[in-house]
């Protein structure tokens, strides 16, 4: 994990520490989220999960305001209890009273869709109906799974087709 958001998450406990005047215990921070979310806070975990592919891509403001986001949702659950709306008043009281950031519920960071295989099965009964079939879903098939068609329930087959986008 990267020194300064390692250093990030440190400086806003110490913040929310000298602002409540306790101590809150330090969250285990991984960099083990993919896909849209920059980041989560597991609150019965006190875990921090971030994006790394995101953190790369928009490291100042990832720094700056999704470290403070996350780690607002944590000292919000211990200092207020677990019957709060997650960015709700308490929350944004941390977000705006201590960290001096905007209560933003969301990223505006870019995200870049992987490009998808769809593997296309296909039916006797249905003239033209594709079914695409994930990559998970044609090993499954190539290990011996079987998909129906809901109309007449045959067993779909592979159509030999392959769509890459």
């Amino acid at each position: 994990m990267p020194e300064q958001l390692h250093a990030r998450v440190e400086a806003c406990y110490q913040q929310a520490e000298s602002f409540f005047k306790c101590r809150f215990p330090r969250p285990e921070v991984n960099f083990r989220l993919r896909g849209q979310k920059a980041g989560v806070a597991h609150l019965q975990e006190n875990l921090l999960r971030f994006n790394p592919q995101l953190y790369r891509e928009n490291r100042e403001h990832f720094l700056r305001q999704t470290v403070a986001h996350e780690v607002a949702h944590l000292i919000a659950h211990q200092m207020f209890g677990p019957r709060i709306r997650p960015h709700g008043e308490e929350w944004q009281l941390i977000m705006r009273g201590i960290y001096e950031l905007p209560p933003d519920r969301c990223h505006t960071y870019e995200v870049r869709r992987r490009k998808v295989t769809r593997y296309i099965y296909r039916c006797h009964c249905v003239e033209g109906a594709d079914f695409p079939f994930s990559t998970q879903r044609h090993n499954l098939v190539a290990r011996g799974r079987r998909y129906f068609c809901r109309r007449c329930r045959a067993t779909l087959v592979f159509s030999g087709q392959v769509v890459h986008g």
